[in-house]
C-alpha cells in the first residue's frame, strides 16, 4: 500500500499547455483520490470538441472498470468549473501500448523500449530524438540514439523536465511486453486463471470508458454550456 502511495504521487514532469493544463491542473487531484494516476489530458476538435483523459492505476494497468470510476469521478468537478466554454464529449482511457511518458518511473518502467521525444529545450541543436532508453538518473533519461550520422554521439542525455512529449513506439518487442505485464496484473488482482489475450484490456489498451457522443436533438448536452438548462418546451403543433 505505501508502494501504491507513492507512485500515485509521483509528479508528472512532462505537462500539458493551455486549456488542457488547466483542466489537468483541476482533475489530478480528483483523480489520485480515487487511486489512480493521470497521464495525460488531451483537448481536440473531434466530434465537434473531445477532453480526452488518460489515466492508470499506481502499477501501469488500466481496465474498462477502472476507465468508469475515473470518469464518475471527474465528471462533477467539469460540470461545476465548466473548463471549456463549448459543449465537448468526455472521453476516459488507458495510457495505450504506444504510451505517452510523462513521469521519471515511466522511463525506468520502459527501460529497454524504444521511444521518440520532443524537446521543449532544444539539445545540441536539435529538438526530436528517437532511440531506446537506456536508463534514467536525478530526472535525465540517457537514450541510445537510432538516428545517429557519422562522427555524431550515439547517446543523448535528455532532463525529461525539459521535454515537450514523449511516448514509446509501437513495436512486437513491447507488444509482447505490454501481454506479459497485463497477465502478471491479472494474477497479482487474484486471477490465476487470467490469460493473455484477457491481458490487454484490463492493462495497457486503449480501452474507453466513455465514447464520445453529441447531443440528441432537444436533449441537453452532457457537457458544456446548456447542460443544467431546462429543456424548452414544445408549442402543441
Amino acid at each position: 500500500m505505501v508502494q501504491e502511495s507513492r507512485l500515485t504521487q509521483e509528479n508528472r514532469l512532462i505537462l500539458e499547455q493551455g486549456v488542457a493544463a488547466r483542466i489537468a491542473r483541476l482533475l489530478e487531484p480528483v483523480i489520485e483520490d480515487v487511486g489512480y494516476r493521470l497521464v495525460r489530458v488531451k483537448v481536440s476538435s473531434v466530434n465537434g470538441a473531445t477532453v480526452q483523459i488518460m489515466a492508470e492505476r499506481p502499477d501501469g494497468t488500466m481496465g474498462v472498470e477502472d476507465c468508469e470510476a475515473v470518469s464518475k469521478a471527474v465528471s462533477p468537478v467539469l460540470d461545476v468549473e465548466d473548463p471549456i466554454e463549448r459543449a465537448y464529449a468526455l472521453e476516459v482511457s488507458s495510457p495505450g501500448i504506444d504510451r505517452p511518458l510523462v513521469r521519471a518511473s515511466d522511463f525506468e518502467r520502459w527501460r529497454g523500449h524504444e521511444a521518440k521525444i520532443e524537446m521543449a529545450v532544444p539539445v545540441a541543436g536539435r529538438k526530436r530524438f528517437r532511440g531506446v532508453i537506456e536508463g534514467m538518473a536525478d530526472g535525465v533519461a540517457e537514450i541510445a540514439l537510432l538516428d545517429v550520422k557519422e562522427g555524431q554521439p550515439d547517446t543523448a542525455l535528455l532532463r525529461i523536465d525539459e521535454m515537450a512529449e514523449a511516448r514509446l513506439v509501437l513495436s512486437d518487442e513491447l507488444i509482447r511486453e505490454s501481454l506479459r505485464r497485463g497477465k502478471e496484473a491479472l494474477r497479482g488482482a487474484g486471477d490465476p486463471d487470467g490469460d493473455a489475450d484477457e491481458a490487454p484490456e484490463a492493462a495497457e489498451s486503449p480501452a474507453l470508458a466513455e465514447e464520445p457522443v453529441a447531443p440528441a436533438a432537444g436533449k441537453r448536452p452532457s457537457r458544456g454550456p446548456g447542460r443544467f438548462a431546462k429543456p424548452k418546451r414544445q408549442s402543441p403543433s
